[in-house]
Parts: C-alpha cells; structure tokens; sequence
C-alpha cells in the first residue's frame, strides 16, 4: 500500500471526513501533518468575531500529527503564521512515497513543496480562481510568482470549472490535473430536521407557507449581505422573510438598517450540528458575495443537500459548477442590485417551483461527494505505480 503524506493547517470539517474515508478504504496508507498546533482547534475566526470550535469529530479514524509551529503570530491568515522547523525531517522520517499539500501560501508548506519536489511526487489541493483577475504590473508579477510556485508541483486535484481554469493559466497542463470535486457531508445535511426547522419559523412567528430567503456565514464585506438586505427590503414582497445567520463586522450595521422592519430576522452563528436545521426552514439559499476571493462558497453545497433553491452571484466559485439558471436557482450579476431583485422576485414568487428547484439542488448536488475525491486521490497514487 502506498504512503502518502499529507499537509494542512489545522483540522477542517471539509476535509477531515475525506482523510478518514482514505483510511477506511484501505487503498492508502496515509498520515496528515498539521501545521498550525493543537491551538487552532478553538481559534478566534476574525470573519465571525469570535472563537470558533467545531462541534464534530474532526480527528477521529485517521493517523495525524501536530507539527511544532515556532510562528511568533501562528495562523492561518499570513505567510509567516505556519513555521515549522521539523516539517521536512517529520516528513522523511515517516518515508511516504507521496507528498499531498494543502495550500502552498505558507512558509514550511511552499518549503517542503520546494524540498519535495523531483525526490517524490507532489501533489496540491486547493480552490483558488481567476474571477477576481486584475490587469497591469502586479498582475504580471503575479503571473510570473505563481508559474514558479506550481512548477514545483506534478499533479494538482481541482475542485471545479473555475479552479481548473486557474490552475491551467499558472502552467499546469490537463495531464497534470484531476477532479476532485470540492464537497461538504451531503448525508447529514439530508437527514430531515423538520421538527427544529418548523419550530425555528414559529418562534419567529413565520407562516407554514411564507417564503424564508436565508443567508448564513459570516457577516463581512466580500459576502456583500448589505446589497440582499437592500435588494429584498426594496421588493417588499407578501409573506416573504429575510433570516441572516452569523456574525461578523457588518453585524451592527445590518441590523440598524432593518431595524424597523419586521420580516427580517438576526440569529448568532451556528455551530456544524445546527446548521441543517437552519437551512431546511428556509426556502432559497442566497449568497450575495461580490469578493474578492469567495473561491468557492461551500455553505451552497450545504443548501443544495438539504434541498433549497439557490441565488448566488457570478463572483460566487462554485456558481458555474453547481448553479442551472431556471433549474434549481439562478445566477446574479455581483454588485448589481436590479439583477439580485429581479431573480429573487421570481423565485419568491414561484412557491411550487422554489420546491421543484430543491429537489433538482438534491439531484445535482448527489456526486459532488467526500467519496469521490478520496477515488482521485487513489486513482493517482495508483498510477504513479504503473
């Protein structure tokens, strides 16, 4: 069975479930190394304002270790914030024949790329995108690092349209490439908690047949929830509520522009177990991002499992991937508040189709599964062998 070594920050609840699935399927003797230290187990989300802990397993049924982070300022959200003097020697002490990295925006993860590289095959996960692209001198340095950064690598596994479409421009050719889509726990998303979900709308006194547009995540500018807050409170749409849930710096902002108004509800963010409930008392999902870098918007893979109609922007990653304009929701133009009013008018007002739409999300959103990035990741380690 072939060793792969696998690099991260921290334990995530996106992939995690992946490492775990590896491990149960045998295919794959795998050991993750997480860079950032037991501390990013309950770290302080400045997206959300406050500390986050997950309330699932996120290191049960796989080999890991925590690799010493000497960072001064460890995280996640600088180059600096995962140094780790060991990396490498942990590494080759543990002899895999494979090296998958998560993330090369971090010294010891661009360092062991680098080291690893030509030694055994290197392989990279991540989601970044052109949506967000700029023209000029910076972009061309840009282009110029990053050809550089990803020569180091041999395969990449792409998470969709738009990734791969980055991952081609930076000099990685199709035969360096694998789908590997990007996924979240489509079964626990699907088990019905409509006796929580019924009971949140009757604590907000929302009708059985009123139509609920839910936003969820953290409460900040590249989310733009200010031009949906806007957009629906112009529309003023009959038995049609607006639920925000989450936190963030545009929290107290929102809240006094809706203040007078009575079908717009505020709840703190939820924690994993919770969010199920949450998004099967709403009717359509909408995530308004405008970014930059909202690189893919995994919550709507958590709204299409539950079953929800979805509206999200063109600046959204996963929009062109998972969003059938007329089929299970609709594509709006970031920034653009007519284009936001006109699709959500639509769908507000089409209360069996808001239903259909669902059951499509359902359909769409089946493969889009840990099981079939764990078959990419196989797939590849076993033709490194032939």
């Amino acid at each position: 069975m072939k060793k792969l070594a696998i690099i991260t920050t921290h334990p995530i609840q996106y992939y995690a479930p992946v490492f775990k699935l590896l491990q149960q399927r045998k295919q794959v003797s795998l050991k993750v190394f997480y860079t950032w230290g037991k501390e990013s187990l309950e770290k302080h989300d400045p997206g959300f304002d406050k500390k986050i802990k997950w309330d699932i397993p996120l290191l049960d049924g796989y080999p890991y270790e925590w690799v010493e982070n000497t960072s001064t300022e460890p995280g996640s959200h600088h180059f600096k914030g995962i140094t780790n003097p060991n990396l490498i020697n942990d590494i080759n002490t543990w002899q895999p024949q494979a090296l998958l990295v998560f993330g090369w925006a971090y010294h010891s993860h661009l360092k062991a790329i680098r080291y690893f590289k030509n030694k055994i095959p290197v392989y990279f996960r991540g989601d970044s995108n052109l949506l967000d692209e700029q023209k000029g001198l910076k972009a061309s340095l840009k282009y110029v690092f990053l050809k550089w950064v990803y020569s180091h690598v041999n395969h990449a596994f792409y998470v969709g349209i738009n990734n791969k479409a980055y991952f081609n421009k930076y000099g990685l050719r199709e035969s360096q490439l694998s789908f590997a889509p990007h996924a979240v726990d489509n079964e626990r998303f699907a088990v019905s908690h409509i006796d929580e979900a019924s009971d949140l709308r009757s604590k907000l006194n929302i009708g059985d047949n009123d139509v609920v547009v839910l936003f969820a995540g953290k409460l900040e500018e590249k989310k733009d929830p200010v031009l949906l807050l806007d957009a629906f409170s112009e529309l003023n749409l009959p038995a049609s509520h607006l639920i925000f849930t989450g936190n963030g710096p545009l929290e107290k902002k929102l809240k006094e522009t809706a203040a007078d108004k009575k079908n717009v509800y505020f709840i703190d963010f939820k924690n994993q177990q919770q969010m199920p409930a949450v998004l099967q008392a709403c009717d359509i999902f909408c995530l308004p991002s405008k970014g930059p870098n909202e690189t893919w918007g995994l919550v709507v893979n958590e709204a299409m499992a539950c079953g929800k109609a979805v509206l999200v922007s063109d600046k959204v990653g996963c929009a062109v991937d998972l969003v059938r304009n007329g089929e299970n929701g609709y594509i709006f133009k970031a920034r653009d508040i007519e284009d936001l009013k006109k699709n959500l008018k639509m769908l507000v007002a089409n209360r069996s189709g808001i239903l259909a739409f669902g059951e499509t999300s359902r359909r769409i959103i089946k493969d889009w599964n840990f099981t079939n990035i764990a078959i990419a990741i196989e797939k590849k380690l076993q033709d490194e062998t032939h």
